[in-house]
């Protein structure tokens, strides 16, 4: 495989240099694998800190900035990061309002984050801790107990950056992100393996003309590989599989995903299909989100997560935002 890349053993360090000298406004250490705002930590604020195994760009380094994270810990590639990190963060960013984590439930970053969380109360730090399992594509894989934590990430950091950005105390700021967790469902789609740059070479076998569908974000298997289907067919099934786990009563919030090899062209002729499908099955949007968010270095293909939002969610979805991965209203 062909990658833009030094040698495998310096494509994080790499990176976080790049981004350093990107984005000013971050405070990149590259030793230390922590990418923390400028400005913090911010008196009165809760900090969020998250982190996970690199090759998911731009989560979850492009997410630190006002309105979202005040830190995150980048590991290895899909490899979690160590409970050094988390600590070096969440002392980087504490203001003494407490730390929230955020934690995709990956088996390696909850251990981690929690060996972190005891040295961080150790240490007279608050912290508390959203855990982020959306996907219904299976139940157990081969990094987890319980479901996945995939696109709902995005949400969680978003609405409960904003709710801590706006002073609100922990207790208050880790219920809103449990709340947006218990109120999203993902299902994820992969029309090609990911490569990465350790193995140089495709991580699982997917054959021409087939797709996985209910794939996990480092290429975990789903539910079952079928012959390749239309975008319109594989927006059915993407978001029948996350209606048959909810039953959203208020309006939702849609991101349609890229996998990290799939062009916006596509994403947002899938976008079209989810949203008809949404049309007919009676379910109500407030906002869409398109784009590559939450990636698996060169897959192909795409996610869809829903979240269903009441006028309070929305209000801090809507907050500004500025983050080298998301920004707006700033």
């Amino acid at each position: 495989m062909k990658m833009l890349i030094n040698v495998p053993e310096t494509v994080v360090a790499d990176a976080l240099r790049g981004m350093a000298a990107a984005h000013p406004e971050l405070t990149v250490d590259v030793d230390n694998r922590v990418v923390v705002r400028r400005d913090a930590p911010v008196e009165g604020k809760v900090a969020l800190v998250s982190g996970g195994g690199s090759g998911h760009e731009p989560l979850h380094g492009g997410f630190v900035g006002p309105g979202m994270l005040s830190a995150a810990c980048p590991g290895e590639v899909f490899t979690s990061p160590v409970p050094d990190q988390m600590l070096r963060a969440a002392a980087a960013v504490d203001s003494g309002a407490g730390v929230l984590f955020v934690v995709k439930n990956y088996t390696g970053d909850v251990l981690n984050f929690d060996m972190a969380a005891e040295l961080a109360e150790d240490e007279g730090i608050r912290i508390a801790k959203v855990l982020v399992d959306d996907d219904v594509a299976v139940t157990d894989s081969l990094y987890t107990a319980g479901r996945r934590g995939t696109g709902a990430t995005l949400f969680v950091e978003k609405i409960a950056g904003a709710a801590a950005d706006e002073g609100q105390p922990l207790e208050r700021v880790e219920a809103t992100g449990r709340q947006v967790n218990e109120n999203s469902r993902s299902f994820g789609v992969a029309l090609s393996a990911c490569s990465t740059p350790a193995k140089g070479s495709r991580t699982f076998d997917l054959p021409d003309g087939e797709l996985e569908l209910g794939v996990g974000i480092h290429g975990e298997p789903g539910r079952e590989r079928r012959p390749m289907m239309t975008s319109g067919e594989i927006a059915e099934f993407a978001v029948d599989a996350i209606l048959d786990d909810m039953s959203p009563r208020n309006p939702v919030l849609v991101l349609v995903n890229g996998m990290g090899a799939t062009p916006l062209l596509e994403l947002y002729g899938f976008n079209a299909e989810v949203q008809r499908v949404l049309t007919a099955r009676g379910v109500a949007v407030a906002r869409t989100l398109v784009g590559n968010y939450v990636t698996s270095l060169d897959m192909a293909g795409a996610s869809v997560t829903l979240c269903q939002v009441d006028g309070e969610l929305l209000r801090l979805w809507d907050a500004p935002v500025r983050t080298a991965g998301l920004r707006w209203g700033i």
